[in-house]
């Protein structure tokens, strides 16, 4: 009782209630007046009226309102003709069984709706403001500006997006992400709103308004996903408003043509059908095919379907704009991928030091550490990286950066050149070319040759297994694009296994490639592009299905795609796609069973051979079945877990 909410309770007792008191009218002698006049009936209204007021009331404003063919409409219909042909505990059984029905039904439904929320309960309703004096109030994050500075606690979660002024800690970022592992934050670094503070007291400088946030973007996003149905929900919407009235003018023709031959054609000539059978017969099955005919259990179960497969992709850090996006991804047979950020780690690391006779390879990286001591290019972060050691700076002097080539420095009193190719034969330099695959940094020292220095973007450990997972999924074409060289391109598509690469596009060459890709496809097919949201966006865009990847705080993702990875784990498209063939899958059972059970029952209703019981069973009974299976959409099993 304490789980169920008011509505449901007050519902439970009047069932109870109707429940007693129709055992009551099933135990006590019928009263009878004066003229032998029976008052059954009467007695039977008292728990009818009990537990079908509102259902009555529903059917009269809904016609009222022009909204005939609904459940309420035909669910008055059948038990109030049932009352008026005698069968009046039937009657009120069915509408019994109808509430019962209701209240399980909503009750799964709300348990489902529950389900999500927590999933995405991930808003704080307070945040803790500093004033100018350093003391703390309790304010809502609305209300706080930007720039302004707030506290989190340990515990806590995050508020607004903003940057660590102070503390260091660990953020759980799983409501987000999915992912279990937390992310060490410290001064200097950007937090993003619906984290929560593990350990240290932090003090945060606000950077975005609460309705800019990624928590308030994240939830605008799960909550409108409703609004972009998928085909299968269209389907089944106007498949409803074309059903009902059907089936209830067949149930009218069940009733009258039938009764109209009883009057008309003489007995010796009726056929086999009508023989021995009256009118009230008639109405009567006409009654179990409008009990029947209810298409709730179609137009709960389906779009509860798509809700629970959104919702549990958003417990995995998934977001889906809609359900239409979820389901073209069960249709996806070929899937593009950029490369750096999305496939290989977006950072540049030493994967190679060839040194000549003269150096070694400790030497080798130092001289050309020193040499980028002063620059912020990544290469060259890298290299200082990979030495190891603390450079002293009083080491070098007289730096300059040759734009296009590399730099060229005196350290430790020598001439130290460190860049590609074309540095080297600007310097006059004979150099080695080298077949492994990464960016090579040749360097010279007084004009001889040094050696040469492999910098690579390396694949991410998720990566490995992404094309396996995939074809297990029912993708038939992998395909990565990329900016790099052939040689690069084909190293890191030959390690993960995709079945095609092309290297050395510009952004425009990838959109080509994608129209290339989409016209060559088969008819039906989808085809998703993985990018990270933002300078792929008009690939993005151009795709059947966008996915951003590494969007953790990226606006750019968020508009352009139609698919948000929160993190940038790989392995995630995997799971997306699972999600998505398994939603696809139930609302499909539930579709097929629903119609199959409800078209049996009707047939054997419309030949006498199904009770109002069979009847009830094909309306309530099928979408309960139904709505538990749609929250079936909720449990998730990730790829590589």
């Amino acid at each position: 009782m304490k789980n169920l909410t008011r509505k449901q309770r007050t519902m439970l007792v009047r069932i109870i209630a109707a429940a007693a008191l129709l055992i009551a009218v099933e135990l006590l002698p019928p009263p009878v007046l004066a003229g032998g006049i029976s008052l059954l009936w009467l007695m039977y209204l008292v728990p009818y009226a009990v537990i079908g007021w509102d259902v009555l009331y529903k059917a009269v404003r809904n016609i009222a309102n022009g909204q005939v063919f609904d459940e309420n409409f035909l669910m008055a219909l059948a038990t109030v003709g049932a009352f008026g042909t005698g069968e009046y505990a039937e009657a009120v059984f069915v509408m019994l069984f109808y509430q019962v029905g209701e209240l399980f039904q909503d009750y799964a439904v709300g348990k489902s709706r529950q389900s999500i929320a927590a999933l995405m309960d991930i808003r704080p309703d307070t945040a803790n403001l500093e004033g100018a004096d350093g003391e703390l109030e309790e304010v809502d994050p609305e209300d706080v500006e930007v720039g302004a500075v707030v506290v989190v606690k340990p515990g806590e979660r995050v508020p607004l997006d903003g940057v660590v002024l102070e503390g260091i800690s660990s953020l759980d970022t799983a409501a987000l992400t999915g992912e279990s592992a937390p992310r060490d934050v410290a001064p200097g670094d950007a937090v993003i709103s619906g984290c929560v503070n593990q350990s240290g007291l932090l003090r945060v400088k606000v950077t975005r308004p609460c309705e800019e946030s990624t928590v308030s973007k994240i939830l605008d996003l799960v909550e409108n996903a409703g609004e972009k149905k998928a085909a299968s929900e269209n389907f089944i919407t106007r498949f409803a408003r074309y059903y009902t009235p059907c089936v209830t003018l067949a149930a009218l023709a069940l009733f009258l043509l039938p009764t109209i031959a009883l009057a008309v054609v003489p007995a010796a000539v009726q056929p086999a059908f009508l023989a021995g059978t009256q009118w009230t017969g008639w109405l009567h099955r006409a009654l179990i095919f409008l009990v029947i005919s209810c298409p709730c259990a179609l137009v709960i179960s389906v779009p509860l379907s798509f809700f629970g497969g959104i919702g549990g992709a958003s417990k995995c850090g998934i977001l889906v704009k809609g359900s239409n996006y979820l389901e073209l991804l069960s249709k996806t047979e070929t899937v593009v991928f950029d490369k750096t950020g999305t496939l290989t780690k977006g950072t540049f690391a030493v994967t190679a030091v060839h040194p000549e006779a003269d150096f070694t390879q400790e030497s080798l990286l130092e001289c050309a550490a020193l040499a980028e001591h002063y620059s912020d290019h990544p290469i060259s972060l890298s290299l200082r990286a990979a030495c190891g050691t603390a450079l002293d700076a009083a080491r070098v002097a007289d730096v300059e950066e040759i734009a296009g080539h590399g730099v060229r420095a005196r350290v430790d009193g020598k001439t130290v050149s460190a860049g590609n190719s074309r540095l080297m034969e600007r310097e006059g330099v004979s150099y080695h070319p080298c077949e492994l695959p990464g960016t090579i940094v040749h360097v010279a020292v007084d004009g001889a040759y040094a050696g040469h220095i492999i910098i690579s973007d390396l694949p991410k450990p998720e990566a490995k297994t992404l094309a396996e997972g995939l074809k297990a999924a029912g993708v038939k074409k992998t395909v990565m694009l990329t900016g790099d060289n052939e040689a690069t391109a084909k190293a890191v598509a030959g390690d993960l296994g995709l079945d095609e690469y092309h290297a050395q596009l510009l952004p425009a060459d990838k959109v080509d490639q994608v129209e290339r890709l989409l016209g060559a496809k088969a008819p039906g097919a989808v085809l998703a592009f993985v990018g990270d949201g933002i300078n792929d966006a008009p690939v993005l865009t151009r795709a059947d299905v966008g996915i951003a990847m590494g969007a953790l705080g990226s606006d750019a993702a968020i508009e352009a795609a139609d698919i948000v990875l929160m993190d940038d784990n790989p392995a995630k498209i995997v799971t997306a796609m699972r999600i998505s063939r398994k939603t696809l899958r139930i609302v499909k059972q539930n579709i097929w069973f629903a119609l199959g059970v409800k078209f049996a029952v009707l047939i054997l209703g419309a030949f006498g051979m199904a009770t109002m019981w069979a009847a009830v069973f094909a309306d309530v009974g099928v979408a309960f079945l139904a709505i538990l299976n749609a929250t079936r959409c909720l449990r998730v099993e990730e790829f590589g877990k």
